[in-house]
This record gives C-alpha cells, sequence and structure tokens, in this order.
C-alpha cells in the first residue's frame, strides 16, 4: 500500500487523485492532505479521508480549519505556511508525493519532496520552469522517482522505452532511436475566433475549456497556449529534449494527448478520453496498470481527429516561452512570474486579454536585459528572481 500526501488537495488534479484512490482503495493510503486557502473544502476532505495531516498555505484559513477540526473531535494535525507543506511532503512515513499546487507556490515543497527521496508524481509543471537543471540535479542526487502527471508529459512517457521512463531528466533520445516529441495542445476555445476579437475576451469566455475541466488559472493559460509553453518548458527537462526534438501540434479533439516519434517513421501516440483520473492513475500505479473510473475510447464516436500548426500571432505567449526555454533559467523563472500575476490580474478584470502576452513580454525583456545572477543557480537566488520579476510585472501591469 503506497502512502501518500497530496498537495493541492482541494483542486481540480486533487480531486481526480481521490477518484482514483476510490477505485482502488486498498492499494492507497492518506497520510496528509494539503492546500492552500479554501478551509471549507479541506474540512470536507478531512472528514471524508481521515487524515494524520493537514496543512493550509495560508496560515488565517490555517487556524480556520484548526478550530473546524476540534469542533467535529478529529484527530487531525493542522500545519500552516510554507513550513507546514514542507512538513508533510517529506514525512518519514510517506513514500508518494502528488505535488499539484499550482504555481510557484509549489516549487519549494516539491523540491523538499524530492530531496526526501519521495516518488513525486509531478502535476505542478511551474516547479520545472521556474528551478530546471536544479530541480532534475536533485532527483538524481537523492534517488527520487519522477513520474510525470500533466496528460501530456504522461503520454510522452508511456510512450517512451521503460530505459528511458526510469530516467526523468536524463534519458538520452537520440540513443533510444527518438527523432521528436510532438506535444499536442487543443488550441483552447480561441481557436477559431477572429484574433481582432480576442481583446474583447472575458475571464468567464476564457475559463470555459471546450474539452477539459481545469481550474481557472490553468483554464485562462489554455486559451492565451501559455500552458501549453510552460508544458513545452517542462518536456525539455524531464525527457532531456533539444529545440529540434520538440514540437507543439494543436488537435482540437483531445484525444490524442501526445506523441514521441522514432527514427524509423513509426509515431507512438497515448489516447484517451480527457479525464485527468487516467495519467494520475498511470503514475501512482506505476509501473502496474489500475483501474482509474474512466471509460476507454469509443472509436465509433471519436469522429475525425485533425491537427494544425500553431498560430503564434493567435497564441503569442506560446511563442514567448519557447524562446524563452533556451534564453535561458532566468528567462523561464521570470516568465512564469510574470504570468501568474497578468493572468490574475485579468482573472480580477484589471487586464486585457491580449495584454496578459503584452506584460508577459515586458517583464521578459527587462529580465534578459539585466545583468544575469549565475550561469547556475540555488534555490534561493531562484526565489529572489521570482520575486524580482513579479515586482516588474506588477510595475508593468500599471503602466499597461
Amino acid at each position: 500500500m503506497r502512502k501518500l500526501t497530496i498537495l493541492g488537495a482541494t483542486g481540480s488534479i486533487g480531486a481526480s487523485t481521490f477518484k482514483v484512490i476510490e477505485a482502488n482503495p486498498s492499494a492507497y493510503s492518506i497520510v496528509a492532505l494539503a492546500a492552500g486557502s479554501n478551509h471549507q473544502k479541506m474540512l470536507e476532505l478531512c472528514l471524508k479521508w481521515q487524515p494524520k495531516y493537514a496543512v493550509m498555505a495560508d496560515e488565517a484559513a490555517a487556524l480556520k480549519l484548526e478550530q473546524s477540526v476540534k469542533q467535529h473531535n478529529l484527530s487531525i494535525k493542522v500545519f500552516a505556511g510554507v513550513e507546514g507543506l514542507v512538513e508533510v511532503s517529506t514525512l518519514p512515513e510517506i513514500d508518494t508525493v502528488m505535488a499539484a499546487i499550482v504555481g510557484a507556490a509549489g516549487l519549494v515543497p516539491t523540491l523538499a519532496a524530492v530531496k526526501a527521496g519521495k516518488r513525486i508524481l509531478l502535476a505542478n509543471k511551474e516547479a520545472l520552469v521556474m528551478s530546471g537543471q536544479v530541480f532534475i540535479d536533485a532527483v538524481r542526487q537523492s534517488g527520487a522517482e519522477l513520474l510525470p502527471v500533466d496528460s501530456e508529459h504522461n503520454a510522452i512517457f508511456q510512450c517512451l522505452t521503460a530505459d528511458m521512463q526510469t530516467r526523468m531528466g536524463h534519458c538520452d533520445l537520440t540513443k533510444s532511436g527518438v527523432s521528436q516529441i510532438l506535444l499536442t495542445g487543443s488550441g483552447g476555445p480561441f481557436r477559431y475566433s477572429d484574433i481582432e476579437s480576442l481583446q474583447h475576451v472575458t475571464p468567464e469566455q476564457a475559463i470555459a475549456h471546450p474539452n477539459w475541466s481545469m481550474g481557472p488559472k490553468i483554464s485562462v493559460d489554455s486559451a492565451t497556449m501559455m500552458n501549453k509553453g510552460l508544458e513545452y518548458i517542462e518536456a525539455k527537462w524531464l525527457f532531456n529534449a533539444s529545440r529540434e526534438q520538440l514540437k507543439v501540434i494543436i488537435h482540437p479533439q483531445s484525444v490524442i494527448h501526445s506523441m514521441v516519434q522514432y527514427n524509423d517513421g513509426s509515431v507512438l501516440a497515448q489516447m484517451g478520453e480527457p479525464d485527468m483520473a487516467t495519467p494520475i492513475a498511470c503514475a501512482m500505479a506505476y509501473p502496474e496498470r489500475v483501474p482509474a473510473g474512466v471509460a476507454p475510447l469509443d472509436f465509433t464516436k471519436v469522429g475525425e481527429l485533425t491537427f494544425l500548426e500553431p498560430d503564434y500571432n493567435r497564441y503569442p505567449c506560446l511563442k514567448l516561452a519557447i524562446d524563452a526555454c533556451y534564453e535561458g533559467q532566468h528567462a523561464t523563472t521570470a516568465l512564469n512570474a510574470a504570468n501568474e500575476v497578468a493572468v490574475d490580474a485579468f482573472l480580477k478584470q484589471q487586464l486585457k486579454f491580449t495584454d496578459i502576452a503584452r506584460l508577459n513580454e515586458r517583464v521578459l525583456n527587462k529580465a534578459c536585459s539585466m545583468d544575469r545572477l549565475s550561469s547556475s543557480y540555488d534555490l534561493e537566488s531562484l526565489i529572489e528572481l521570482d520575486r524580482m520579476a513579479r515586482t516588474i510585472a506588477i510595475e508593468s501591469l500599471r503602466e499597461l
């Protein structure tokens, strides 16, 4: 039985993780749950799953949760803040950490779990976007097991050989006969909209993803295709891929989750319903297969599958991310920070949809024009770089 800490328990990945656990109750035991500020939802989860520990990143929310836990006579220890997240990510009694806290907030506890040698189910792409080589080096040094959960990266993972699957971050694609990784994306809700109309997009329209059920931040990133850009950066680190070995393709139906092309002309694709429980089950049970509570594809009802080249005029955020990927760590860390500020401002109706890319580009240009901190980074310098980029983003927001 695997013993889990779930970081991001109140979000959509958390919900899909619970779905897999319910389908395989004898295979998993939840030791700790962690989330940001939704203490009401966390209380519901505590009542249902009875973990030993619960963490709220927000300290005020942790106090409210602690009071509720006492009122319900639950024997659950409540922690708060980053220290609490790190505490439950490194518990000696757990072996697996679902890393699903959205954004930069997930980096520190996820990296702590890596250094503790846990099995990391990586659903937080920002951790690799922000820390890159630092993260991959920590995996190798600690002997942690890194398994990708994002549907696209998990699809690529499934299409690789067993030897490469056990060498995340250090696999040799060329030696294994891989010529290209094809990273698919739906194109979001505006893939056929007139480009001029995008400046009038509302938050409600942007979060209405046509295929996937996701949180608001990730849904907006999908609409701008920044999500695919961040996944591109993550794929570069996970699969040790060169620019020539990575390509983004728009696939509106979200049936093929990604593909791997081999040098003999073969292309292996992972297909399935657009349900995150499938890649989560794959990662949780690896190398075994367990029920995910997801029906298999009915190929008689799939219909046509179409593929398009991405239009960077429609998706400038995607181009920014791909370019940043090869500019260096300072660029990807700064871009991620800027995008979190930009998306938050858009959701609060403080920024136009089309200005998300403009703000991101402005911050990226400023970050790249400054003296680089170093050719190599540690966690502290990356966090400082993230903070600095957010300050620039907030200043740029006022200018826009």
